[in-house]
């Protein structure tokens, strides 16, 4: 298992669009990936659990990947988010 704390800087969190190409791509990897914040720990491969969660920006997660391919699913969240979600 790998974690990583990383804060979000997309000005809208990660609601809506974000939510859904974050699920979506963390959906790829065959590992369990969890985002934690102070009030909550969701599923990140699932759109609905993200935007329950109300991450907005600012906020300071704590990412989790747990499994054969976490190296690179946590490569890949960090990048999404460090982006902003720009490139994809």
């Amino acid at each position: 298992m790998i974690s990583r704390k990383i804060t979000i800087r997309n000005p809208e969190g990660l609601h809506m669009r974000p939510a859904a190409i974050f699920a979506e791509e963390m959906g790829k990897y065959e590992c369990e990936i969890t985002i934690i914040t102070d009030n909550d720990e969701v599923n990140a491969k699932s759109i609905l659990s993200i935007m329950t969660a109300c991450i907005k920006c600012g906020t300071e997660i704590d990412l989790t990947c747990n499994g054969a391919d976490e190296a690179e699913a946590m490569d890949k969240a960090v990048s999404l988010i460090s982006s902003e979600f720009r490139d994809v």
